[in-house]
């Protein structure tokens, strides 16, 4: 069973899910993963995935787990959490204070933004890649009222943790919300608090379209942007042009917009890069917040500043990203 521990020096949660290690392309080794056998999110290899939770264009009254869909959603057949209740974990050690150990649960579902073998968002059709995100944004929904914190993710190339080259989403319904989750839900409410009702992230996005240093492009939906404090080079943030608190909320998702971004990444860097993609939206006890997506390029490994301090060094100015992004 999945594990949540509890770092004793940090205090930062940590899931050990050593079942994991058995799904395609999941062995730990310097040579590049062949997943090998046949892709089980092909349209047709449906047998090959856990029944569907979900389905998105099959024609209505057809069966579930059968071609025909255009989107479909499934259980991580290799799940991160479990939905099963436990008794607390006990450690090798007695002493509580040190060893803090508890199952991992929640949800953890796979969403295939496509039938088709695409290995990376940006081939995606425009219409293909926002039916996509309105799958993303049902499974949230069915999750987020019994969810502390709902995490949506995108892995894209073997440097971005991708363990099957067929592009799809993993949905993580965490009963707890995570350090950095709840650090950016402080700052919006203390921000809320000193400005008497501010949106930390629509003012933010209000003085970032003045400036125009950090703007890739707009749209009616959205606005994206290379990050003020980028970690990455080419990092992108998008952000919805009307502050909304959730992204599983009724109102646009910027599909276009984020379709046309990774767009430029590839046409900048010559090919789609490995990369992360996520969705940011409103943790439990979130009174103000405002939903975002970031895209994360895999370019440069983390080395030992990163990693010893979690403070990142990034070697490309944010307004050169978005510079040159403009131009691609």
């Amino acid at each position: 069973m999945p594990e949540l521990r509890v770092d004793p020096l940090t205090g930062l949660k940590v899931i050990i899910a050593g079942g994991r290690a058995a799904r395609p392309g999941g062995a730990r080794a310097f040579a590049t993963p062949d997943p090998g056998g046949e892709d089980p999110f092909l349209e047709g290899n449906e047998a090959h995935t856990p029944p569907e939770v979900a389905a998105w264009g099959r024609p209505a009254g057809a069966a579930p787990d059968t071609p025909g869909w255009r989107a479909r959603a499934v259980p991580n057949r290799f799940p991160a959490l479990t939905a099963e209740p436990g008794e607390p974990v006990r450690g090798s050690h007695p002493d509580p204070e040190l060893f803090v150990a508890q199952p991992a649960r929640g949800g953890h579902e796979v969403i295939v933004n496509a039938p088709e073998p695409v290995t990376t968002l940006a081939e995606l059709a425009p219409e293909q890649l926002a039916l996509a995100m309105d799958a993303w944004r049902e499974r949230i929904a069915a999750h987020a009222p019994r969810a502390a914190c709902v995490h949506l993710s995108v892995n894209e190339g073997v440097a971005g943790g991708a363990s099957l080259p067929h592009t799809h989403a993993q949905l993580f319904a965490l009963d707890f919300v995570p350090a950095a989750v709840a650090r950016e839900r402080e700052r919006f409410g203390a921000y809320a608090t000193r400005t008497m009702g501010g949106d930390l992230l629509a003012d933010l996005l209000q003085e970032e379209v003045r400036l125009r240093e950090r703007v890739v492009a707009i749209d009616d939906e959205a606005v994206l942007l290379s990050p003020y404090a980028a970690r990455m080079p080419y990092q992108l943030m998008l952000v919805p042009r009307r502050a909304r608190r959730a992204f599983e909320a009724e109102g646009p998702t910027g599909a276009a917009l984020l379709h046309d971004g990774l767009n430029r990444l590839a046409r900048r860097l010559g090919g789609s890069p490995p990369l992360n993609l996520w969705v940011r939206t409103a943790p439990s006890g979130a009174d103000r917040f405002c939903w975002r997506i970031d895209v994360l390029p895999r370019l440069v490994p983390g080395a030992g500043l990163e990693l010893g301090t979690g403070v990142d060094l990034n070697e490309l100015a944010p307004e050169t990203a978005a510079a040159e992004l403009r131009e691609a």
